[in-house]
């Protein structure tokens, strides 16, 4: 194989296509979570109910959480038929949550699970002092329409 087929190959690996995604999963939804496994039961809740307003304009996909005025764009990892991964980062001061979520459609509903991990960044020189971990079994429960914008 050539320098550049391979290259190519590798390419086209890389890239989803946020128009693979079901249009079902856009919208606003109920979201339950239960804590299944974590590093640290003193930082993670053991189950929350969120609001995902879950939305596209052009390529870019947003959640938003108006319970916790939280708002990221999120990268699409894989898409399968009805199952979604995608993640998101964000970060305040020293910490760093990494959420990655895989569901799967069903209708109105959705279930799947968020991989969570949280990083305390030394201040000093950016190096990682400690990651706690966290996996929640998540149930959504579509509660409006959809929002996809060209």
């Amino acid at each position: 194989m050539t320098m550049f087929a391979a290259a190519f190959a590798t390419t086209i690996k890389a890239g989803v296509s946020v128009q693979s995604v079901p249009k079902g999963f856009f919208g606003s939804w109920q979201v339950d979570a239960y804590l299944d496994k974590t590093t640290s039961y003193s930082t993670f809740k053991p189950q929350s109910r969120d609001l995902w307003n879950l939305s596209r304009v052009g390529n870019v996909i947003t959640l938003e959480n108006p319970f916790t005025r939280a708002h990221a764009q999120v990268e699409l990892k894989h898409t399968e038929g009805n199952v979604i991964v995608f993640s998101k980062t964000s970060s305040q001061d020293n910490k760093i949550l990494i959420d990655t979520v895989t569901i799967r459609l069903n209708g109105n509903t959705f279930g799947g699970y968020n991989n969570i991990e949280y990083q305390t960044v030394s201040l000093y020189d950016g190096h990682v002092l400690k990651t706690e971990r966290a996996t929640y079994v998540l149930k959504g429960k579509k509660l409006a329409g959809s929002s996809v914008l060209k």
